[in-house]
């Protein structure tokens, strides 16, 4: 069969973020049952033009295809008006590894699937009742980690923190009228996270910025911007004073993670590191235990949950009749 094309807006037709979670739950639950090969994902920097690159993929056993994604961030892009992420997924055939599809994604399952396993670990990790929600970095993946959030918990008001007030209070406005709840724009992070049930890290930042003493007993932090090992948002003591702290996965973690800056200033050993998302999502550990944990996940994006996404799309496109067939000459 010729493989099947699919457009960034097709691909948007066929996948939301309760679709997306169940792919990103099935896959972490998949990798504990070593029922899946997700290899550690390979980081192209271009310094010179302010660009990052990340090669991802795996095979799940049982799945139709193994995928590869190509996701790059460039930061220079706004100002010759282009967007800053941009993406592309391959999927394969498992049988025959055949090119069964191009998904042109620009980024968007990247997102999607990211805001899936930061939705995981709170559903997970998190409280049953929250009234409070901090979100730090009011980006894209600020918004995609507040919609994938409300499919599993409903705060009462969400505070967000930017470094440009302008951006909190736009974010703020957006996403009140959008989730129809109290959301206002704050003016540190500290004021984000303090007496939040849930903060939300979602910033490239590559100096500390949340401190422990910040923290009340029961809070739960998810942290996704370390995604190589220059990068930072927690403080290593943030990760010593909690009770659980949670991976996606142990290796990744360990060399670029806020892991690897908690293991480096040895404030942990990785023998203190709790469970890997997948253990507790295949019902191998529990997660929450007592209202008073303080948990911690530590998220560095793995290639499990690309291909679990990029399949679903594929497999309902191809229920659906849509897509393109690509013809080789």
């Amino acid at each position: 069969m010729a493989p099947t094309l699919l457009s960034e807006r097709e691909i948007r037709d066929l996948i939301g973020p309760a679709e997306a979670l169940d792919a990103v739950r099935e896959a972490f639950a998949a990798l504990a049952r070593e029922h899946a090969v997700s290899p550690d994902v390979i980081i192209i920097e271009i310094p010179e033009s302010r660009g990052e690159v990340h090669v991802k993929g795996a095979q799940l056993s049982g799945s139709p295809y193994y995928a590869v994604k190509f996701a790059s961030v460039f930061e220079d892009n706004p100002a010759m008006g282009l967007p800053v992420a941009g993406g592309l997924v391959l999927a394969f055939d498992a049988k025959t590894g055949c090119l069964a599809g191009v998904l042109l994604e620009n980024g968007f399952l990247t997102d999607l699937r990211t805001g899936a396993a930061g939705a995981l670990a709170a559903d997970l990790l998190a409280r049953r009742d929250i009234e409070q929600v901090g979100i730090i970095g009011t980006g894209a993946q600020g918004r995609y980690q507040l919609e994938a959030l409300l499919g599993v918990r409903r705060p009462q008001r969400v505070l967000a923190y930017s470094r440009s007030a302008e951006a909190a209070a736009a974010y703020a406005v957006e996403m009140q009228a959008r989730h129809g709840l109290s959301v206002s724009g704050v003016d540190s992070a500290q004021a984000a996270v303090e007496h939040s049930d849930v903060v939300i890290c979602s910033t490239p930042s590559r100096e500390a910025y949340l401190r422990p003493e910040w923290l009340s007993a029961g809070t739960h932090v998810t942290a996704m911007g370390s995604d190589n090992p220059a990068k930072q948002e927690l403080f290593p003591e943030v990760l010593g004073l909690a009770d659980k702290v949670v991976v996606d996965s142990l290796d990744q973690c360990l060399s670029k993670g806020e892991l690897h800056h908690a293991v480096e200033h040895g404030v942990m050993v990785p023998a203190q590191v709790y469970a890997e998302l997948g253990e507790i999502a295949a019902g191998l550990k529990p997660g929450r235990t007592s209202e008073s944990e303080i948990t911690v996940a530590d998220l560095t994006g793995i290639g499990a949950q690309d291909t679990a996404v990029a399949s679903r799309v594929l497999r309902l496109a191809l229920a659906a009749g849509m897509g393109t067939d690509l013809l080789w000459s």
